[in-house]
């Protein structure tokens, strides 16, 4: 199966910095008119914003013509909405809180939330939302309950999507998801989810979404002061990726390139999500996802020891 590429809607919430109405709506646009039709979003991102943003964008379009995942996990609280939600990352006002709530209760009175949000009556996907350290309540209450949802087609397919391997893996073999959102696990960077997700989910016959495909940012333009997993990206990975932005070049390739047909090439992958905060990122994503990559480029990463790399 050929993996497609997906909009992640982060920076739509205001990851890190804002972004203006006008430029979410450029953002989904031309990634529409580069032909994605599958799109990413959560309540976290901007505390509902990259929600409101995306079905906005999507407005008018027909709905059979492209999918929606939203996540679940922490339900919005409204606050006094004094100060802003830098704390955990996105430049909005502090209008609610987020309550870490895997309940069933709180599982459908978070769903309903997006779903007003986006302006939706259903969506394709939902996953269980950095379940990390909910584990017991995710799977006792939440997973339940996500598939109480899909049996009354308010959702077509449930799953997990987390930024580590192991409790995907878990929940790949132990419940009947449909599909997993790994995050930063399976890139050029890190390949954990080479060991035990990539094969468990292949042999049960369980979709794989990458995510992270960048590692937050490292991956698409190493320099010093770029993210890796949403803080500093460390001296010696900084190095490792520009030793692989150097090898990408010589092969006359872009290192996003590389990054993101890293993430595709893998059996059990089906799609590959990337953010972009606007329509000129939007279409290089779509550009460097479409661009072939040398066999002789590959050889040359699993020489040095990359694993995973397309034979």
């Amino acid at each position: 199966m050929t993996a497609a590429l997906a909009l992640g809607t982060a920076p739509l919430g205001n990851l890190f910095t804002e972004v203006t109405d006008q430029q979410a709506h450029d953002t989904v646009t031309a990634a529409w008119h580069r032909g994605v039709r599958a799109f990413d979003t959560a309540p976290h991102y901007g505390l509902g914003l990259a929600e409101t943003r995306l079905g906005a964008a999507l407005r008018g379009r027909p709905r059979t013509a492209f999918t929606v995942s939203t996540k679940v996990g922490r339900r919005l609280a409204p606050a006094d909405g004094t100060g802003d939600d830098l704390a955990h990352g996105f430049a909005v006002p502090a209008t609610h809180r987020r309550v870490w709530d895997f309940s069933a209760d709180g599982i459908r009175r978070t769903l309903d939330a997006s779903l007003e949000r986006l302006g939706l009556d259903r969506v394709d996907t939902v996953y269980l939302h950095d379940a990390d350290d909910h584990a017991e309540q995710a799977f006792r209450e939440g997973y339940p309950a996500l598939e109480k949802l899909r049996a009354e087609g308010v959702v077509g397919a449930i799953g997990a999507g987390m930024n580590q391997s192991a409790l995907l893996t878990r929940f790949v073999r132990d419940t009947d998801v449909d599909v997993v959102l790994c995050a930063g696990r399976y890139t050029l960077l890190d390949q954990s989810a080479l060991t035990d997700l990539l094969p468990a989910a292949r042999e049960r016959g369980v979709a794989v979404v990458i995510g992270g495909a960048f590692n937050s940012g490292l991956l698409a333009d190493p320099r010093p002061g770029r993210t890796y997993d949403y803080t500093a990206a460390p001296p010696a990975l900084l190095d490792r990726a520009l030793r692989l932005k150097a090898t990408a070049e010589r092969h006359g390739i872009t290192l996003r390139a590389a990054a993101l047909a890293f993430c595709a090439a893998h059996p059990a992958v089906t799609g590959v999500l990337v953010g972009a905060r606007s329509a000129a990122e939007a279409d290089d994503c779509a550009t460097q996802f479409r661009t072939p990559v040398p066999a002789a480029f590959w050889r040359e990463l699993a020489e040095d020891g990359v694993q995973g790399v397309p034979e």
